[in-house]
């Protein structure tokens, strides 16, 4: 017997994350958009002269987005 996709599953987390989001932006001052936003406050520029690169990443982790990973991998285990 075949074992579940791992791929599915981490579409399944990220359209969570991507959804409880979307939900705690829709409620701004709700429990739900509560949080902590880590990451690079000022991004890294790598200047080759002809080619600039600018690195940065920020994640904002809230109530909603892990409400939704929550339900991602449930639906996943019912699939």
């Amino acid at each position: 017997m075949r074992g579940k996709n791992n791929w599915a599953c981490f579409l399944m987390i990220l359209a969570g994350i991507v959804i409880g989001g979307f939900i705690g932006s829709l409620f701004p001052n709700s429990f739900l958009n509560y949080g902590q936003t880590f990451g690079l406050t000022s991004p890294i520029v790598l200047d080759l002269g002809i080619l600039v690169l600018t690195f940065g990443l920020t994640i904002k982790i809230t109530v909603a987005s892990i409400i939704g990973i929550i339900i991602g991998i449930i639906i996943y285990r019912f699939l």
